[in-house]
């Protein structure tokens, strides 16, 4: 039986954006045991891949904060012991920045990534056994998927399989609107929100994840008649995906994880290349805009169906 472990940490949109590798390396390599290193805030992206027989959070995030501390430096190593608790007969690093390179020597195995022509930091490839060339205009999906069967020795074919598994009850009417984003850039105007909102004659609901984005929510579902929840888990939110008729988002990791839910889904884009980091191989994901071309309200609704 191979042992693969893959080493994609975060973000949130590209610890989806890995899935169809990890898909990928399941189908074409039968029996294989695949373990995955992510992001503790991320993890439970990788538990619904079926796939995967062992998730390994890492704290790098909260580690380096706090790297003065006796028991950070204990909590590292016991991290580092159960790691190493498999011998791998390959270590993917579709991350392939410094910090994942670092990961990828402490675990056992042949450890690979992509060459100095195809990373996005030219340290993390003198880190690995074996390198790979990946072109870098490729969307991320493509480059995870190209990254893999490289190191793991198969083709890729056209199908873009997320694999990721959410019960499932029956389909509910409301839509979701994903209101939040990392960067100023990416934001649609709150007015147009409030357009869509009134126009898509279905209840409307709006997580949030700040402070911030908890205000934006709720001016917008205040004009909208909309309801702004809780605060969710990434678990609890996919669930809320999976039931919803369908999903408006801007350029966030929780829109690529309702595209790769299979919801249908518009992803709208500001101030990112959607041609990059767009919404991709999702049988019912569409994208609206382009940088510093935002979309119509009325491109999103017939978009959205």
């Amino acid at each position: 039986m191979r042992t693969i472990l893959f080493v994609k940490t975060s973000s949130l949109g590209d610890v989806v954006h890995n899935c169809p590798a990890v898909s990928d390396a399941a189908r074409a390599l039968p029996g294989a045991a695949i373990d995955w290193v992510v992001e503790e805030p991320f993890a439970g992206i990788a538990a619904m891949h079926p796939a995967v027989r062992r998730v390994i959070p890492v704290a790098v995030r909260r580690w380096r904060g706090a790297l003065w501390k006796p028991l950070i430096w204990s909590e590292i190593g016991a991290w580092c012991r159960e790691l190493r608790r498999s011998r791998y007969d390959a270590v993917v690093d579709t991350q392939s920045l410094l910090k994942s390179a670092l990961i990828s020597r402490a675990a056992w195995g042949t450890r690979h990534g992509l060459d100095r022509t195809s990373a996005r930091e030219w340290l993390a490839p003198a880190l690995y056994d074996v390198r790979h060339s990946v072109p870098r205009h490729l969307h991320a999906v493509q480059r995870n998927r190209l990254l893999a069967a490289s190191a793991l020795g198969y083709t890729t074919g056209t199908l873009v399989d997320y694999g990721l598994r959410v019960p499932a009850a029956q389909k509910s009417g409301y839509v979701v609107l994903l209101t939040m984003t990392s960067r100023a850039d990416k934001l649609w105007p709150e007015e147009r929100w409030v357009e869509l909102g009134r126009a898509l004659g279905a209840p409307a609901i709006l997580p949030w994840g700040s402070d911030a984005e908890r205000a934006r929510a709720e001016r917008i579902a205040g004009a909208i008649g909309g309801t702004v929840l809780p605060r969710k888990s990434l678990e609890e939110l996919a669930r809320l995906f999976v039931n919803a008729r369908g999903v408006v988002g801007l350029d966030t990791g929780l829109t690529h994880l309702a595209a790769a839910l299979g919801v249908p889904v518009v992803g709208i884009y500001c101030g990112s290349d959607p041609r990059l980091t767009g919404l991709y191989g999702a049988p019912y994901a569409r994208n609206a805009g382009a940088p510093g071309q935002p979309p119509e309200t009325g491109e999103v609704l017939q978009l959205l169906g």
